[in-house]
């Protein structure tokens, strides 16, 4: 015996049946033009990080683990000659596109939309052969899903210990996997409701510099393609899965429920493309000192600073930020990795102040024994900025206090990368050409771009095989 499922069209349909009922009659000709080109300026930026990451032990480790499970398959990888059964291509392409934390970000949302639904939109064409059109389409799809899933949330998640991207993914890969499969709005519904008890991603990671976050968009793919391949065979979900009384927000919001917009979940979908919003990283570590590393290569440039010139920095954070990359600050000012530096204000502060840039070379062992940086970063103190724009932008600012008993400001209200202060074109495909160079000859980087830009013009099966 099943409970009766509340039919798609009811007098008060959930929130996963409103969802169900856009993926169902979406079509890839509705995508404007211009949001089709920007996603293909996403897509071409993470494709370039995934070729950095297998430069890296970690992309090796990581898909010997995979590889030692799942055996061989149909499905591509990214930079890598292997080929992986579906869902195992998935998790590591996922790995890959997040694994240095230089994968775009909704600042709104507060989430890495790219990382989750490029990997499952990709493998999951490739292995029914769809169309690069197609391609395209369930990636938008998977982006526009996830931002509202995590938008609704308002923050919510960071501050019960989740990591966003690895809860509010599921959601969304589970939609573009279905819609690549043509389920009906009603299995649709299930498969959301399935990922409901699957949706979980903790940032104890944060402690240590451990790996999980690098698996985490990968993960949401395995599980959003697992439950569309159940409800297409007849597995029954719940329905209110998002606003249940045991529902997403509930059991991971707990008192702060109230704070949620469910209505922000399907408000303009197709007419509002948050694919336009979604900010490219120009630094390789946490959005959220982005503003920091600005500051301190301004401050630096501007006054001329030197090491010994310097008594004392603080960064001005948003309050919401400080668990995330300011505390513990014994594990801050001295990060154990390169993962581990990612998320630490008080060394990126002070790598930029001292080097005047950070980049990936900013992270390799010679800079992280720095014994300059880091006695530098034992002097660098937090604050809540009180000028925050945070939720709107990732805001930040360094104040440094110098031997001649100067103190020297800078302030960044919005974030490089987002809003008025977006990457150019010309710029993401510069930071590609940077990424892909580390293991690509300049030939086949250009050939690569070109393929990416192009994208509809070929089958899926065609354009993975392009980037293996």
């Amino acid at each position: 015996m099943t409970r009766p499922v509340t039919p798609i069209g009811s007098a008060a349909p959930t929130v996963s049946q409103q969802l169900s009922v856009f993926i169902e009659q979406f079509k890839a000709g509705t995508i404007p033009p211009d949001v089709r080109e920007r996603a293909k300026l996403l897509i071409l930026d993470a494709i370039g990080i995934a070729y950095a990451s297998t430069y890296y032990p970690f992309a090796r480790e990581i898909l010997a683990g995979i590889r030692s499970v799942a055996g061989t398959g149909d499905c591509g990888l990214i930079g890598l000659p292997d080929k992986l059964p579906l869902r195992d291509a998935v998790l590591m392409n996922g790995a890959l596109v997040h694994g240095l934390d230089y994968d775009d970000t909704h600042v709104g949302a507060i989430v890495h939309p790219t990382a989750s639904a490029l990997p499952c939109a990709m493998s999951v064409a490739e292995s029914i052969d769809a169309s690069g059109a197609d391609l395209l389409a369930a990636y938008i799809l998977g982006v526009e899903t996830v931002v509202r899933v995590c938008g609704a949330a308002k923050g919510g998640f960071h501050h019960f210990g989740f990591h966003p991207t690895g809860i509010a993914a599921h959601f969304s890969c589970a939609l573009q996997a279905g819609w690549l499969y043509r389920l009906t709005a009603q299995q649709l519904t299930m498969a959301q409701g399935m990922v409901g008890s699957t949706a979980a991603a903790s940032q104890e990671f944060l402690e240590e510099g451990a790996w999980n976050k690098r698996l985490h968009p990968g993960w949401a793919g395995v599980a959003g393609i697992t439950a569309a391949h159940l409800a297409r065979h007849g597995y029954i979900g719940p329905s209110k899965t998002y606003e249940g009384r045991f529902g997403l927000y509930q059991t991971h919001l707990q008192d702060d429920t109230y704070k949620v917009d469910y209505g922000y979940i399907t408000a303009g979908l197709g007419k509002k493309w948050e694919v336009a919003e979604v900010a490219v990283k120009p630094y390789p570590a946490c959005h959220l000192v982005h503003a920091c590393a600005d500051a301190a290569i301004a401050l630096r440039e501007k006054h001329h600073l030197k090491p010994g010139d310097i008594v004392s920095v603080q960064a001005l954070i948003p309050e919401p930020a400080i668990h995330i990359v300011a505390e513990p600050v014994a594990a801050k000012i001295k990060p154990v990795n390169d993962y581990d530096a990612k998320f630490s204000v008080q060394f990126v502060t002070a790598a930029s102040l001292i080097l005047g840039k950070f980049g990936l070379a900013q992270l390799e062992p010679e800079t992280l024994n720095n014994p300059v940086i880091l006695d530098l970063a034992q002097r660098v103190s937090y604050a809540i900025d009180p000028d925050t724009t945070y939720p709107k932008y990732f805001s930040g600012g360094v104040v440094v206090t110098t031997k001649s008993g100067d103190t020297l400001r800078h302030h960044e209200p919005m974030n490089r990368g987002t809003g008025e202060r977006a990457l150019t074109g010309d710029e993401i495909s510069a930071k590609f050409r940077d990424n892909a160079e580390m293991v690509l000859p300049r030939e086949r980087v250009e050939r690569v771009r070109d393929v990416v830009l192009n994208i509809e013009k070929l089958a899926a099966r065609e354009f993975m095989a392009e980037l293996r």
